[in-house]
C-alpha cells in the first residue's frame, strides 16, 4: 500500500457510538530522511526537540526498521514487529533510526468505549512498546481502516470502531499466545506475508524476498505453501485480485488506473486475470456491484 494518511472529522452520534476513529495512516520512512513525513496538521505534527502530547489513543504497527520512543521517564527501543500505544494526555516523541527508517501503520481514535478495553489489565501496565512479531491479521485490519477511511462513506466510522477493537484483541490474543507460537519459521512467513501485502504495486520475485528474509529458497516456497495454502506468487496474485475487487466496487478510478496502480503489465492481462479469478470482466463485477448498492 502506497503512503496514505486522512485525517477525520465526526459528529455527536460517532461519539454516542463509543468509539470513533481521528486519523489514519502508513508510510515508509527511507534512512536518512526526515521524521515526520511532512503534510501533517498542527498539533500532530512535532519535532524532535519539543515532542507532543496528543488528546487520544494512538497505535503504532512498525514492520520494518528500527527506532526509538521516549516518555518523559523512559526511553524505548522499538524493533520490527513493534506496536507503539500512545496515550492521552503522555508526552511522547518516537522516531527511526536515522541509519535504518521503517515502515508503519497507524490509527488514532477517542470514545468512551476506549476505557472498557485499554483499562484492561493487559493494557493499563502501561508499556507504551508491545511486540508482537510479523502477523498478517494485524496488517490486514489496518488496510481494511485505509480502504474504508478513504471514501468516507456513510456510518463508516461505526466500521472502523469494530475495526480498533479488532485490533486491540489481536494484539493481545498474539501476546497471551506467544509461548505456543512455532517460532523462526512462522514468524519468517508472517514477515513475507507482511512484505508481499506491502508490495502490491510490484511484480513479485520470490528467490530475491526468499534472500532478504535469509532463508533458502526451497524451504520458503514449501513452508509458505504448506502456511498459507498458496505459493508466494499465488498470494501475491490473489492480494492484487482482492484489491481490485475493493477498488472497482467503491471508487470511480478507471479500470485502465486500477491495472496501473496494482502494478500489472497490461489492462488485458489483469482483466483476463480478474475474469479468471471472479468468472466476470472488471467491467461487469462494478455493474454488478453499482447494482448490489442501489
Amino acid at each position: 500500500m502506497e503512503d496514505y494518511f486522512k485525517y477525520l472529522t465526526h459528529n455527536a452520534y460517532d461519539e454516542a457510538w463509543g468509539i470513533y476513529l481521528t486519523v489514519a495512516g502508513c508510510a515508509r520512512v527511507p534512512p536518512n530522511t526526515s521524521y515526520p513525513p511532512p503534510g501533517h496538521p498542527t498539533g500532530y505534527n512535532f519535532n524532535w526537540e519539543n515532542g507532543r502530547i496528543l488528546n487520544e489513543y494512538q497505535v503504532n504497527y512498525i514492520t520494518e526498521g528500527e527506532g526509538i520512543l521516549e516518555l518523559r521517564s523512559d526511553k524505548f527501543q522499538v524493533r520490527e514487529g513493534s506496536v507503539l500505544l500512545i496515550r492521552p494526555d503522555q508526552w511522547h516523541r518516537y522516531r527511526p533510526l536515522k541509519e535504518k527508517g521503517w515502515k508503519e501503520h497507524y490509527i488514532g481514535f477517542k470514545g468512551k468505549l476506549t476505557q472498557t478495553f485499554l483499562h484492561n489489565r493487559f493494557f493499563s501496565s502501561g508499556m507504551p512498546v508491545i511486540h508482537i512479531g510479523f502477523d498478517e491479521r494485524v496488517i490486514q485490519s489496518f488496510h481494511d481502516v485505509i480502504n474504508i477511511v478513504r471514501d468516507e462513506k456513510p456510518g463508516y466510522h461505526q466500521v472502523c470502531a469494530g475495526l480498533v477493537i479488532h485490533i486491540l484483541g489481536m494484539i493481545r490474543s498474539i501476546k497471551k499466545n506467544e509461548n505456543f507460537r512455532h517460532g523462526k519459521i512462522e514468524n519468517t512467513i508472517q514477515k513475507a506475508c507482511i512484505i508481499i501485502r506491502d508490495n502490491l504495486d510490484k511484480n513479485l520475485n520470490v528467490e530475491q524476498l526468499a534472500d532478504q528474509l535469509n532463508i533458502s529458497y526451497s524451504l520458503f516456497r514449501k513452508s509458505f505453501k504448506r502456511y498459507t495454502g498458496l505459493s508466494p506468487a499465488q498470494y501475491h496474485l490473489s492480494l492484487r485480485l482482492k484489491q481490485a475487487n475493493f477498488l472497482l466496487a467503491n471508487t470511480d478510478m478507471s479500470i485502465k488506473e486500477i491495472s496501473f496502480r496494482l502494478g500489472f503489465c497490461s489492462v488485458y492481462y489483469f482483466s483476463k486475470l480478474f475474469k479468471e479469478k471472479n468468472q466476470m470482466t472488471p467491467t461487469e463485477y462494478r455493474s454488478l456491484a453499482a447494482g448490489k448498492r442501489q
